[in-house]
């Protein structure tokens, strides 16, 4: 089936299937109503207009001539005559027909024509009737029904115009479907649309309420559901609700392990690194000395992990940008450490973000580019719509296309070339983690010269940030 037929929506399928339903068996009904009305019309309704015919002509072959037109008015109380153009009435004058005419009403518009509907019932009539009879409809504006009568002894059948014929008329015969009945019809299909879509509703509100929420979920910003709907959707918003409870407990250990094993840790090493200075030896000091420092490293990561997914450490407030990239470069380069800022707009960029937390972020970028790739560090600012974009860029050997998105997880190492004692695969996650806090954009890249490039968009101040999903800044986005 080609796409574009497959409804992609749940509600929009609901309705299309009960709408579809009604449709089906509306068409089995009509079609087995049709079926067995022409049915009866064959078998019954012809066989028995049929004998009535036989019956009426032959009564009226024993009636006198002379006395037959007045004999069908009085039978018909009135309502049907006897015809024929030997006995037709001359008609009057054209002068006095149009006097006649002028005086009369102006003729009312007649309902659809029950001719259209007795066409192929006269066929049939027709065909049964093997005694010479003749059933005809007539040509004008008033519908009647033409019945060839018994000629008398004589008269030639095949001369029309000594025929007599029993005219029948039908202006009085109602259509077999009434304009009333097809608004009721359509009023009745109206009113099962608006059931259906109530219907779809009420199964997809759930649903659509649960997709929302793992959108929040996905961003950081988990939100209970209210389970609703059948039986299934309840279910559904229970056993989310649950895992929204499990995630939590899980998180709230993890942030106990990485902030507690740290702090705990750093007694033992300000000991260790006492009596690696007490110590004599200068190769076993310097040894203790290095490995000292790459644990500490270490605790420096899951501390700065820790502070970048806990959204109570941040304090935003409005950064011009431009400036404080400018003075971050300015202090790496007085340090002697090769850091150049390359480009910077002209104007003052403005973002609303936590000043300390943007201060690690750069620093662990700067530092993980000193540390995995090669200097010089290439740091440069611009303006890009209503985001500004700052980029890291080294002259390492960079991460290949396909790996970018494993390096941004935590604990994540992905070989030698990148890896070096003392770190733990925390230093991009961790500012993976304050980026989506200032509800920016983190991704990895390729410089034109082949090294790690690492591009991070911001939202300017005074940007809508709920427009993108993200959520106020007294919520600020977890790490996926």
């Amino acid at each position: 089936m080609p796409r574009f037929l497959l409804l992609r929506s749940l509600y929009a399928r609901l309705i299309l299937l009960t709408l579809g339903t009604v449709f089906l068996v509306q068409a089995a009904t009509v079609a087995s109503v049709t079926y067995y009305r022409k049915r009866l019309t064959e078998d019954v309704t012809v066989d028995v207009v049929a004998t009535t015919i036989r019956t009426v002509r032959a009564a009226l072959a024993e009636v006198p001539p002379d006395r037959r037109a007045d004999f069908v008015r009085e039978a018909s109380r009135n309502e049907w005559r006897l015809w024929s153009r030997a006995t037709e009435t001359p008609r009057p004058p054209r002068s006095e027909r149009a006097e006649r005419n002028d005086r009369s009403e102006p003729p009312q518009p007649l309902p659809r024509d029950i001719r259209q509907d007795l066409r192929q019932f006269i066929e049939t009539l027709n065909l049964k009737l093997d005694d010479g009879t003749r059933v005809g409809l007539s040509r004008g504006r008033i519908p009647r029904l033409y019945i060839s009568l018994i000629p008398d002894p004589g008269v030639d059948p095949s001369d029309n115009a000594n025929l007599e014929w029993l005219v029948i008329p039908l202006d009085r015969l109602t259509p077999p479907v009434a304009t009333p009945l097809i608004v009721i019809w359509l009023a009745g299909m109206g009113i099962l649309l608006l059931v259906a879509a109530a219907f779809a509703w009420h199964i997809t509100r759930p649903i659509t309420r649960l997709v929302k929420a793992t959108d929040q979920l996905a961003q950081g910003q988990p939100q209970r559901v209210e389970p609703s709907g059948p039986t299934e959707t309840r279910i559904l918003g229970e056993r989310f609700n649950a895992m929204l409870d499990a995630l939590a407990e899980s998180d709230a250990v993890r942030r106990t392990l990485l902030a507690g094993l740290p702090h705990d840790l750093k007694g033992p090493l300000s000991r260790m690194w006492l009596r690696t200075e007490m110590t004599n030896d200068p190769v076993y000091r310097d040894g203790m000395r290095n490995d000292i420092q790459d644990m500490q490293r270490m605790i420096d990561q899951f501390i700065g992990f820790v502070r970048g997914t806990d959204p109570a450490t941040y304090h935003f407030a409005p950064l011009n940008l431009r400036d404080w990239v400018t003075e971050q470069v300015e202090a790496w380069e007085t340090a002697g450490s090769e850091v150049r800022l390359t480009d910077k707009p002209a104007e003052a960029t403005v973002v609303l973000a936590d000043r300390l937390a943007m201060a690690r972020l750069l620093d662990n970028l700067v530092t993980n580019a000193f540390n995995h790739g090669a200097p010089p560090v290439e740091v440069s600012l611009k303006v890009h719509g209503k985001e500004a974009i700052l980029t890291i860029a080294d002259h390492g050997p960079g991460i290949s296309p396909e790996r970018r998105a494993e390096a941004l997880r935590p604990f994540s190492r992905l070989d030698t070339a990148r890896t070096r004692t003392g770190s733990v695969g925390l230093g991009l996650a961790v500012s993976n983690a304050i980026v989506q806090a200032h509800h920016g954009r983190f991704s990895l890249g390729a410089a034109p010269w082949g090294g790690l490039s690492i591009e991070i968009a911001l939202p300017l101040a005074g940007q809508d940030l709920n427009s993108g999903g993200a959520g106020g800044l007294d919520k600020p986005n977890m790490p996926q």
